[in-house]
């Protein structure tokens, strides 16, 4: 079998992200002989971040994977490693049911494991039409909705958990928060992230999104060393948390265009021969204020266009997930694993509360959110939007 074969991802034109067909896979192990975590790369125009699985061993024996990743010969051979100490996949848990990125994955997943039973978060929708789970590629026989209380699961013996579902209309914002409790681990989607100086391990089997953002323009030759990766994966953490930092200044078409034409042939790739923005001298002040030493932290997306629709249930959700005693979060992307107490987990919600005009509520860059509140702005003058509501 050659590396490239084992890498293979055939199914990557349903969701053309980078990077595409070919996509290596980090097993790293967290709590010794409990807890694994499986990375790949995942994003679109070499602004790429982690997209995670996790692995738990579970204390009867057999394994629980929570958020799938895409399931290539490498994937598999490095789960079935696992298998063979600890024993078969049980159970696969899609816990999320607005996420794409992590939905396309669980059914070439669960066919690869056979006698795993799988489970979905509540009210899953597809868009543009809205299809059955069957049709989407889930096993009919083996699929079920997780039970509403985690005591009715079958793995209720070393699993709670609690789930967030806010109705947008024309869907659903859901997400299961998982709690381990035996390694105090507590398992989340996309709900709170962290961001470390560092670039994360699995981009160093690839590097190249980092030599790219790292390059001040298309012309550039970057060297690849420790030091500009750090720079590339910190300019690239600004655009996936962001979209249009306020240390991004784009270019016009015209320089657009020069840039393109002007780039020698030994340039490396560039957004199809484009090179469309510069970045500032004061972006890593915009990275500092975002990494915030390792805080956890609600995505920007999330807290203007998605959590305000229901405050509420979201401050409730996360007052009942800070009832257990985890002591570290594992997220879908960007850092992970990152100590965190239910005390800072709620504190990542404050923005939601009434007082939230307090800065100590926000600890991101307001001036670094200006592009998603005029996106705000323009899907609630359009209609797709609603306006915030105030928790009570």
């Amino acid at each position: 079998m050659t590396k490239n074969k084992d890498w293979s991802w055939p199914f990557w034109p349903v969701l053309p992200l980078y990077p595409y067909g070919k996509r290596r896979t980090l097993c790293r192990e967290i709590v010794q002989d409990t807890i694994w975590t499986f990375d790949q790369l995942h994003g679109i125009l070499y602004t790429i971040v982690p997209i995670r699985m996790t692995v738990i061993k579970l204390d009867a024996g057999g394994l629980l994977i929570y958020a799938p990743v895409a399931p290539t010969d490498e994937c598999v051979r490095l789960v079935n490693e696992l298998v063979a100490k600890h024993g078969d996949v049980k159970y696969i848990v899609l816990p999320t049911s607005s996420g794409l990125e992590h939905k396309i994955f669980v059914g070439p997943f669960a066919r690869k494991f056979p006698q795993a039973q799988v489970f979905v978060a509540p009210h899953q929708w597809s868009f543009p039409f809205n299809l059955p789970l069957s049709w989407l590629g889930f096993p009919q026989k083996r699929t079920q909705v997780l039970p509403a209380a985690s005591s009715q699961a079958p793995f209720a013996d070393d699993f709670d958990y609690q789930v967030l579902d806010i109705n947008l209309g024309k869907g659903s914002f859901v997400e299961v928060a998982f709690f381990h409790r035996r390694s105090h681990t507590l398992l989340v989607t996309d709900s709170v992230l962290s961001v470390t100086a560092e670039p994360p391990a699995i981009f160093h089997l690839d590097p190249y999104p980092l030599l790219f953002h790292s390059r001040e323009n298309a012309q550039q030759i970057i060297e690849d060393n420790p030091a500009n990766r750090r720079q590339g994966w910190q300019r690239i953490s600004l655009f996936a948390i962001y979209f249009r930092p306020s240390a991004l200044e784009l270019t016009g078409l015209g320089q657009m265009w020069r840039d393109a034409l002007q780039a020698p042939d030994r340039s490396p790739k560039a957004y199809w021969g484009f090179f469309p923005f510069r970045w500032q001298q004061n972006w890593q002040q915009s990275f500092t204020t975002l990494s915030g030493n390792g805080r956890p932290f609600v995505a920007p997306i999330l807290q203007i266009l998605i959590l305000p629709q229901d405050p509420t249930q979201v401050l409730n959700w996360s007052d009942q997930v800070a009832k257990w005693d985890f002591q570290q979060i594992i997220s879908c992307h960007f850092d992970a694993p990152f100590p965190s107490t239910p005390e800072q987990f709620c504190q990542a919600f404050n923005f939601l509360a009434k007082n939230s005009a307090n800065p100590s509520h926000q600890p991101l860059s307001i001036e670094d959110m200006h592009f998603i509140r005029e996106l705000e702005a323009n899907l609630l003058k359009s209609g797709i939007a609603k306006n915030r509501v105030i928790a009570e």
